[in-house]
C-alpha cells in the first residue's frame, strides 16, 4: 500500500517542477541579466569618474567650448534643414512628373477632384458676374 501512496506523491511532484527546457532558459537568463547588470553598474562608474575628472577642465575651457558648441549645432542644424529642403524638392518634381506623364501618383485622384471642384466653383462664379453685371445695367438705364 505504502507504495501506491508514494507514486501519485512522486507524479505530483514531476508534474509540479520545471522541465529541464524551462530551467535551462532560466539558468541563461539569470546569467546573461547579472552580466548586464554588471556591466551596466561598470559603465555608470566609469562615466561618474569621468565626469568627475574632466569638470574642472570644461569649467576653465567654457567660454570657448560654449559658443563653439552653439556654432556647431547651428552648422549642423542649417545643414539638416538645407538637406531636407533638397529631399523636399526633389520627391515633389518627381511626383509632379509622373502625374504629369500619367503614372497616377499616390494622391493623384484628391487632386484631380479638387481641380474639378475649384473649376465648377469658378464657373459658378463666373455665372453669377455675368447675372449681376447685367442686372445692373438693367437697373441703371
Amino acid at each position: 500500500m505504502s507504495s501506491d501512496q508514494s507514486k501519485p506523491a512522486t507524479q505530483a511532484l514531476y508534474e509540479i517542477a520545471p522541465s529541464t527546457r524551462q530551467t535551462v532558459k532560466f539558468l541563461t537568463a539569470t546569467t546573461i541579466g547579472a552580466t548586464l547588470l554588471f556591466l551596466s553598474a561598470l559603465t555608470l562608474t566609469g562615466t561618474v569618474l569621468a565626469l568627475i575628472l574632466v569638470t574642472p577642465v570644461l569649467v576653465l575651457f567654457s567660454p570657448i567650448l560654449v559658443p563653439a558648441g552653439i556654432v556647431l549645432f547651428l552648422a549642423f542644424a542649417g545643414f539638416c534643414f538645407s538637406g531636407g529642403c533638397g529631399v523636399a524638392a526633389i520627391t515633389s518634381l518627381s511626383w509632379i512628373y509622373s502625374y504629369v506623364t500619367g503614372k497616377h501618383p499616390p494622391g493623384a485622384d484628391q487632386l484631380d477632384y479638387a481641380r474639378m471642384m475649384i473649376a465648377g466653383t469658378a464657373k459658378d462664379m463666373t455665372e453669377r458676374a455675368k447675372e449681376y453685371g447685367q442686372s445692373v445695367q438693367h437697373r441703371g438705364m
